[in-house]
């Protein structure tokens, strides 16, 4: 078979070179610029909702205050809610997803490229659909990322804000599902189902549930439609559990996809800066399988409250999550073992995923047990409870992800001193915000509430809360700093530039140049032989034995 040869207008192969400048990013069929694109709208969308997080946090720092109106702070914490799960982790995992497994498997691109980037735009879409409520003149939608009926039909929640939320979660879930459909093909050779790397399997695990449960979305969102176009169905409390069923079948596998990525990224990390290999592979992968598995079974625990879900069977299946987690926490732990540790800040970021997702997975099966749930439901422990999972857990995962792969991608280095200057903040304001909430939660203070009176005794330690807030506001300052500065340094030509691997990393992606070509290997970075998961691991020692072979040599 003959291959073209270059031309002005092609590539080798023929491919069509894309155009320069903007337009050349926003047609791309290429998966490393479709990803970039998904992780930098997510990233900048990720600042706006934590802006509203802190609007918030501002609000109740004191009892009885006034900052906001009561309807706007409604407002804030539905599309704050709806923004970190539907246009922020979400997105990000997958479009982490879209870059780096083409080049873990040896892949020269993306199956359905141009499918891909229609799922970003219907991503970017949505986003600008549902931000624009608040143009509107009743503002942006005010019941939750949920959006239970009958609070959300038209009589509740009049206006075109709550209409312009339906269509754009509808949307940006359509773009996730579109872009779900990738991984498994144009795998290099040798490249088996269990060569494949801890972040390719995660990659399957969550498109699996994204192509499984993510539709019950669409379903859940088109009986909203309906019946906001028709309240009085809402009178029947059959289409109300209806629409929770539907909603929850969603949203427990959605957290999971906003998890699996993340724990494998930090798996990777974990092994490459022990400088072992990842134990427990093949447990692994199956945790991973099981874990989606029972996630799509689970869904009910949400709904205890309502009297209307099988409390046994929904608590036996939360409680049953414990086996695979708890398999992948010990090959975690167990990497780490012996290793020699590099506290570099994709480790330390790594490092600190650990204790602290496993706080929010533990109290996610306090609340997965029926006696405990009726106590804490819709207090301040499950907004703990939640923020322990997406962010004291998979916000660091994805941070250290960011340092670790940031060389690859960009082809310079982060600041190393601002990036520990921002683990540190991270770490203090992640905990001193979210930890006294278990505490509110207990004593009885109710989510989703504007205000509170000074003698329910819960100000100093909303007080404390916001005081992490603003630590958390000073971390993602310094990140913002550190990558503008460095990407500022690198357009000068100062800045501090990255090896093809500067880690001594164990998986494909580090064979090829940094930041890769448009077709990711080259004659001159090839993709070497894959004999395992790690075949980078593998390929260095095989040279050291061949090194040590030749020296004994006479």
């Amino acid at each position: 078979m003959t291959v073209a040869p270059p031309t002005e207008k092609s590539d080798i192969g023929g491919r069509p070179v894309p155009p320069s400048g903007w337009l050349g990013w926003v047609t791309s069929t290429d998966h490393k610029r479709i990803g970039l694109l998904t992780a930098g709208t997510s990233f900048v969308l990720f600042v706006g909702m934590g802006t509203l997080a802190l609007t918030m946090r501002a609000q109740l720092a004191q009892p009885e205050q006034e900052l906001v109106s009561s309807h706007l702070y409604n407002q804030l914490f539905t599309i704050h809610g709806s923004g970190m799960i539907y246009l922020v982790f979400t997105p990000f995992a997958l479009g982490m997803g879209v870059y780096l497994v083409p080049l873990q498997i040896g892949a020269p691109g993306i199956a359905m490229a141009r499918l891909t980037l229609l799922g970003y735009w219907f991503y970017a879409l949505g986003a600008a659909v549902m931000l624009a409520g608040f143009a509107t003149p009743l503002r942006a939608h005010a019941d939750g990322w949920f959006s239970y009926p009958p609070m959300a039909d038209s009589v509740h929640s009049p206006g075109t804000g709550t209409d312009l939320w339906i269509a754009g979660v509808f949307l940006a879930t359509t773009g996730t599902i579109i872009m779900g459909w990738t991984v498994l093909r144009k795998r290099t050779y040798g490249m088996t189902m269990l060569r494949l790397p801890v972040f390719s399997w995660s990659m399957i695990v969550s498109c699996l549930m994204v192509i499984g449960a993510f539709p019950a979305l669409l379903a859940a969102l088109g009986l909203l439609a309906v019946g906001r176009a028709d309240p009085s169905m809402f009178d029947q409390n059959v289409w109300n559990i209806g629409y929770q069923h539907l909603f929850w079948f969603y949203g427990h596998p959605v957290v999971y996809v906003m998890f699996f990525p993340y724990l494998a990224a930090v798996a990777e990390v974990l092994a490459v800066f022990s400088g072992r290999r990842f134990f427990g592979y093949k447990g692994t992968v199956l945790s991973l399988l099981v874990f989606a598995a029972l996630s799509m079974s689970v869904w009910g625990h949400h709904m205890f409250a309502t009297g209307q879900a099988t409390n046994d069977y929904y608590s036996l299946t939360s409680i049953a999550l414990l086996v695979p987690a708890g398999v992948e926490y010990f090959a975690m732990v167990g990497t780490i073992l012996g290793g020699r540790l590099r506290l570099a800040p994709p480790m330390l970021f790594a490092l600190a995923f650990i204790p602290q997702f496993l706080i929010g997975g533990l109290t996610g099966i306090m609340v997965g047990t029926p006696v405990i749930d009726y106590h804490v439901t819709d207090s301040y422990f499950v907004v703990a409870h939640l923020h322990y999972v997406l962010f004291a857990g998979s916000a660091f995962g994805l941070f250290g992800a960011v340092y670790f792969w940031f060389p690859k991608v960009t082809g310079v280095m982060l600041g190393h001193r601002l990036g520990r200057l921002r683990f540190w903040l991270l770490v203090l304001g992640t905990n001193v915000t979210f930890l006294p909430m278990f505490a509110l939660g207990y004593l009885g203070m109710p989510r989703r509430i504007s205000s509170y009176a000074s003698f329910e005794g819960f100000g100093w330690l909303n007080l404390l809360s916001s005081i992490g807030a603003a630590f958390l506001a000073a971390a993602m300052t310094v990140f913002a700093v550190n990558v503008l500065w460095t990407l500022r340094k690198r357009t000068l030509g100062s800045a501090e530039k990255a090896p093809d691997d500067p880690w001594g990393g164990h998986t494909l992606e580090w064979a090829t140049s940094s930041p890769p070509p448009r077709l990711n290997f080259t004659p001159d970075h090839p993709v070497p032989p894959v004999t395992s998961f790690a075949p980078l691991l593998d390929l260095r020692q095989k040279q050291k034995e061949e090194t040590a072979a030749d020296r004994s040599r006479p």
